[in-house]
């Protein structure tokens, strides 16, 4: 089985599970879970804020979570050579909702949270593909999260590039 089938699975069972009305997901992971998402650079809270989301909201589906923990794997693998983050961004680290860059409101904030969730460093608190990343995403250009992820990755730390990719 291969690494993606594998997140699709603990994905669907831990929807079932929340379903059923457990919501603490310190228990939903199997020994092997938890391997898997140390693999990949994931923290048991990132996975289940994608699964709580889904099961409240509709949205991320298990396909765009997969897509998102894609882009973090690739970036865990191939730019920080497997190594965990050392720091951690809290919610006093990134900018506010209405901080703008040249007149777009959230584009910080949401810059600020994907260039964190590439490097595995957002705080249990805070969630890169949260509703209001989502909304920010649908309103400038219909922007797919993983795809906003790679772009931030591909920008280098050039901000004025992704700006670019959301203006275009």
């Amino acid at each position: 089985m291969t690494w993606n089938d594998r997140f699709l699975d603990i994905f669907d069972r831990s929807v079932k599970r929340y379903q059923s009305g457990d919501k603490d997901f310190t228990g939903y992971y199997t020994a092997a879970d938890s391997a898997l998402l140390a693999e990949i650079g994931y923290k048991p809270r990132e996975f289940f804020d994608f699964v709580e989301d889904f099961c409240e909201e509709g949205s991320p589906s298990a396909s765009t979570s997969l897509l998102v923990a894609a882009a973090r794997r690739d970036y865990f693998q191939v730019v920080m050579k497997g190594k965990p983050g050392e720091k951690e961004l809290t919610r006093d680290d990134i900018p506010t909702f209405g901080d703008e860059m040249d007149g777009i409101a959230y584009l910080p904030r949401i810059l600020a949270k994907a260039k964190a969730k590439l490097r595995g460093e957002l705080d249990p608190d805070l969630m890169y593909g949260c509703g209001g990343d989502r909304a920010f995403l649908q309103r400038n250009g219909d922007r797919h999260m993983a795809d906003f992820l790679r772009q931030v990755w591909a920008a280098d730390g050039d901000d004025a590039k992704v700006l670019a990719w959301i203006r275009s």
